[in-house]
Parts: C-alpha cells; structure tokens; sequence
C-alpha cells in the first residue's frame, strides 16, 4: 500500500554509488539517467546527448536551488561522469550527456531503450568536453570508478595540460610518488586520478612559485648591504632628500646586525623605515619649538590667514601689519618659538583696537551733534523767551 506521505515516484540512490561520488551527486546522476530514459536525445560518437532546460531541471529537483544544480553538476564534470556542452543560441539550456559508452552497462541499455530523436543538431566541440574525455581514457578503463593503483602514472595529455601552465615535466613527475602515496593511504576510489593529479600539480606549482618569488626577494644583511637603486628611486620620487637615505643606511644596517637577521626582503624594509624617519625629520624642523629671532623677510603660513579667514578678520588688513610686524620683532631682537601665533595674536588685537576706535569716533560725532542740536534749541528758547509778547495780549 503506497502511504499518503509519498504523493509521487521516489528517488532510488545506490549507495554504493553515493558512497564513492557522493550523495548530491549520486541524486543528479540518477535524475539525467532517468530523463535520458523517457527524453528523446541526439545520438553523437556513442553518446546519447539530451538538451536540458533550467526550467527541468529545477522541477525534477524541487529541493536543490539552481546555483546547487550547477555546483553538484560541476562535481559530476570534474569526476568525468557526465559531458556538458553549452548552446550558443539557448541561454539557460545545456546539451548533457552521460560519459558511458560500454554497451554491458545498465545506462547504456537505458539509453538504447530511449527513442531515436526525430532530427540530429550539432553539438559544438569544446575545450570542457575534451578535457573531461581525456579524464575518461586516464581512468580505470572501465567506465568505473577505482582506487589508485601502486605504479599509477600521469598519461601524456594530463603532462600536455600541465605544460600549458607553464609545468615542467620534471616537477610534475616529481609530485607523482608523493601523489599515489597519499590516495593510497585514504583508500578513496575515483573516476579520474589523472584530472586529480593535474589539479594537485597546479596547485603545487602555484605555491612553489609563491615560495620562489619570496626567496628571490630576499638578500642577506651583511656589513656591506645596500639599498637597490630601485628603492632608491622610490624614496626619490616621493621627495626624500637622497643625502638623507645615504645617511640613513649605516643605522639601519646596525640596527638589523646586531638583532641577527640574516634574511629578509631588506628593501622594502628600507623604503619603510626611510619613509617614516622623513615624516619624523620634517615635522622637527617644522615644529622643533626652539625659540628663533624674525627673519627680515619673514611672511605669515598660508594657515594664519585661514584662521584669520575664520575669525572674519580682513586679509588685506591683516596683510599690510607684517611689515610693522617685522620692523618691530627686529628691532626688539626677541626669538619667539611660532611666529605665526605671535602674528595671529598681533593681529587680532589690532583688528579689535580698529574696532574701538571706530566706535569711539562715532560715539564722540554723535555726542557732538547731539550738543549741537541741545545748544541750537536753548538758543531759539531764548530767543522765544525773550521777545514773547503774549503777556501784553
């Protein structure tokens, strides 16, 4: 009796299987298996190629998302079990087939019980494709997967594929012991030790030329050590004082003696340290605090004009102080550790002693008149007073 919790057709995972590609895989496997069985496919070079949309896909995997479609379909590609070919004319539709061609197999009989299609359309060739039947003839040769033989050893395409990396065939044979060792000891079957080897040897390759190019930049710090004309030229072109990195280079030199490095990337150290003692050097000779005497031709900082911008203090006013500024410092022959507060407070002054004065001068015009208007008026009462007549009316 089917049970009401099972609506439809269930899936049937060998375990087997699922045990050796893995569980999502085995399930993607068995889904195309079963489409190819009941779709009509293109029959090419003994495979039966099957046209799947996205849409399909995902209806005949409801529980799987379509990046977990692709990546699971990826994991198939790379172990050599399923052929995918994309169209050039159909965006979210693939050509796949399964890479099975011996005619005892299960799939195979499936695939000859499958009706011939009505029409053939090519497939295009691509590198994929290629790659992926090159991991089937470096296989077992069986179809099957299988455990790493103990004389196991790269075919001549998976040391061509290497070589289009750069690979010498020296260091990839050289990774071949070290290779079967391992796969022997975790006792892991595949489909394709050779796709597995030229994976591991471009990893490899990568990390030996990682290491490389690190060793290459290392020198060792001996008495006599001196920066590269290319470190040189850095610190140059960014406004250092080239008598100053001369100077600099017994100091650093002793420095790294006398705590024991011997190796390292010593330039790029260099250009550090260079770089840091420059910002040092210039903001003491900027800002050092020691009191010094006004230059003759001593001029306000661009950034004592933005604060006096801030303060809403004229710039031509504040301008036409500096020589008086000067002409007074001089003669005083006082040394002042910031001339450019002694001018900022100068001026500030001056600016609010413009300001009194401009108020007072007002204030006395306005008290003037305002005498003036008081007199004018005591005048005319006078006057009225004087010559009134309206006691005679």
């Amino acid at each position: 009796m089917q049970s009401s919790l099972i609506p439809e057709r269930p899936l049937i995972i060998s375990p087997t299987l699922a045990a050796t590609i893995g569980l999502e895989e085995a399930v993607l496997l068995h889904v195309l298996s079963e489409l190819m069985v009941h779709r009509p496919g293109i029959e090419r070079k003994g495979l039966n190629w099957l046209l799947l949309e996205q849409q399909e896909l995902l209806d005949a995997l409801p529980f799987w998302a379509w990046i977990d479609i692709r990546r699971v379909q990826k994991n198939l590609q790379d172990l050599g079990l399923i052929l995918v070919d994309a169209r050039t004319d159909h965006e979210d539709g693939w050509y796949i087939a399964i890479n099975q061609r011996h005619s005892g197999s299960a799939a195979a009989d499936l695939r000859r019980q499958a009706p011939a299609p009505a029409e053939s359309a090519p497939v295009a060739s691509s590198p994929q494709v290629a790659l992926v039947t090159a991991g089937k003839t470096s296989a077992a040769g069986n179809g099957s997967a299988g455990y790493i033989a103990p004389d196991w050893q790269p075919g001549e395409e998976w040391l061509s594929l290497c070589r289009q990396h750069g690979v010498p065939d020296a260091f990839a044979r050289e990774r071949v012991p070290g290779f079967v060792m391992y796969w022997r000891d975790r006792a892991q079957s595949r489909f394709s030790w050779g796709n597995a080897f030229y994976k591991h040897v471009l990893r490899e390759w990568r990390q030996e030329q990682t290491r490389r190019g690190a060793a290459e930049l290392e020198t060792t710090m001996s008495a006599q050590w001196q920066p590269s004309q290319d470190a040189i030229d850095i610190l140059c072109n960014a406004g250092i004082n080239e008598a100053f990195i001369e100077d600099a280079v017994p100091e650093f030199v002793l420095y790294w003696r006398e705590r024991g490095a011997q190796n390292g990337t010593w330039n790029t150290r260099f250009i550090e340290h260079i770089r840091r003692q420059w910002a040092r050097y210039k903001a003491s000779v900027i800002n050092d605090g020691v009191p010094r005497p006004i230059s003759e031709n001593w001029q306000p900082s661009a950034e004592v004009f933005d604060v006096l911008r801030l303060a809403e203090i004229d710039e031509d006013f504040a301008r036409s102080k500096v020589p008086e500024f000067v002409l007074y410092w001089r003669d005083t022959g006082q040394p002042q550790a910031s001339w450019n507060t002694r001018f900022l407070q100068f001026i500030k002054y001056s600016w609010a002693r413009r300001l009194d004065a401009g108020a007072a001068t007002g204030l006395t015009h306005a008290r003037d008149k305002q005498s003036a208007e008081r007199g004018g008026q005591s005048l005319e009462a006078t006057f009225r007073r004087f010559t009134d007549r309206s006691w005679a009316e």
